[in-house]
């Protein structure tokens, strides 16, 4: 079988480490990948839909699988669909799921989907009105994608209009919603339209400084499992996640590919943050390293609509990975610094914003890469990954001392 993979980050560093492990993978491609996943895998320079639809069918590719939300929000899988090309991905319409907060959460509103209570504002001559009906802190997202940083939690009303005049409105509005306490965890479900299955629990870190201060990001770090998540697990997919599927089938555009669901654990249970129409970054570097069952199968039956025949298995073990990023992230940043690291490489080490420099690699992105240490527990797998990233330098890095350190009580 000959898959490609869609995307350039560690995310999909960690898909094809996963691919990689199936007897049943004869040739696997990275398009366009960066110079470190190039390393081990080989990647190509397609950008465009028409260069990566001609590359699989004068190629004869059996799957793909897009890691990114952007290209399935711009309509990739579908056309890879009418071409005859097996996709994991969702429809662009079912994506909406993540590309449209406002219809994501209309979508929860209308089937009892527990999510924060919100008000759509359309314009900031409106905005003060809208405010009025919040407590504050006030929860402000952009309805559209913002690369896991359109999210500003507003202390008050002048911090509020701040944030909404920083961000771009659509043709629907921004979202003002209900600042939820509690502790935040991920959970994905592997969907064939009708069917899924669900993963293990990861924890994501999103803010930029350690004891979660700062700026929101992409995500600085993450492990698995969250064993504090599981006894939520049941009702977390019956209250949450067979009635978004089944919204969508009603819709007629069932959602098949993976769902990544964003959660609140509350005092009164879980709650929908967000969904995504993908592996989260840096969660499926956590997560997929754990996965025991061969994810050829595992695509395979999303693809036949039969998830619910497979069984989903994952390592005993917990994972723990550490993003090293740019200093200045997420806003401005200087890159083209080289990176030293042992030779060769570590194991656990999946790259993102990495370009080919002299003599090896050098900084061009935000989020640099990601160090997972792997052990028989979370706090064993943290000590091994911070000492793996002890190994790994370059100028001007940042990344936070205290992934995996967080009480998860409320």
């Amino acid at each position: 079988m000959k898959v490609l993979i869609i995307g350039s980050g560690g995310r999909e560093h960690a898909l094809a480490e996963c691919f990689a492990k199936s007897e049943k993978v004869s040739g696997l491609f990275v398009a366009p990948g960066n110079a470190g996943i190039a390393i081990a895998y080989n990647c190509l320079p397609l950008h465009t839909h028409a260069e990566i639809i001609r590359f699989c069918l004068d190629t004869h590719i059996d799957m793909v699988f897009i890691g990114p939300e952007q290209p399935i929000s711009e309509g990739l899988s579908d056309e890879l669909r009418v071409n005859g090309i097996k996709v994991i991905a969702p429809s662009r319409f079912a994506a909406q799921l993540e590309t449209s907060k406002i219809f994501a959460k209309q979508l929860m509103q209308e089937k009892g989907i527990p999510t924060a209570n919100y008000k759509i504002i359309k314009d900031i001559q409106s905005a003060e009105a809208r405010l009025s009906e919040f407590n504050y802190p006030v929860v402000i997202k952009a309805d559209g994608l913002a690369a896991g940083k359109g999210v500003i939690i507003a202390e008050d009303y002048a911090a509020a209009m701040n944030a909404l005049n920083k961000l771009s409105f659509t043709k629907q509005g921004v979202i003002a919603e209900e600042f939820l306490t509690g502790w935040e965890v991920s959970l994905f479900a592997l969907c064939d339209g009708w069917n899924y299955q669900s993963t293990i629990f990861a924890q994501d870190h999103k803010q930029l400084y350690d004891h979660d201060l700062g700026p929101n990001t992409g995500g600085m770090g993450a492990f698995a499992p969250v064993k504090q998540a599981e006894k939520y697990r049941r009702q977390i997919e019956e209250e949450i996640i067979e009635p978004t599927l089944a919204a969508m089938r009603e819709l007629g555009h069932p959602y098949q590919g993976v769902l990544y669901c964003g959660l609140m654990i509350t005092a009164t249970g879980p709650k929908v943050i967000e969904f995504n129409c993908r592996f989260g970054d840096p969660e499926a570097q956590v997560i997929l390293p754990l996965l025991e069952t061969d994810f050829v199968d595992i695509c395979q039956a999303i693809l036949t609509n039969t998830i619910d025949t497979v069984q989903v298995k994952f390592s005993s073990e917990a994972a723990l990975g550490v993003v090293m990023a740019s200093k200045g992230y997420p806003d401005s940043y200087a890159t083209g610094f080289p990176i030293t690291m042992p030779n060769p490489i570590p194991e656990g080490v999946y790259f993102s914003g990495v370009a080919k420099g002299d003599g090896g690699l050098q900084t061009a992105g935000g989020r640099v890469l990601c160090v997972v240490g792997r052990g028989n527990d979370v706090q064993t797998a943290k000590a091994k990954a911070y000492k793996k990233l002890e190994s790994i330098s370059f100028k001007a890095k940042t990344y936070r001392c205290d992934i995996g350190g967080r009480e998860n009580t409320l």
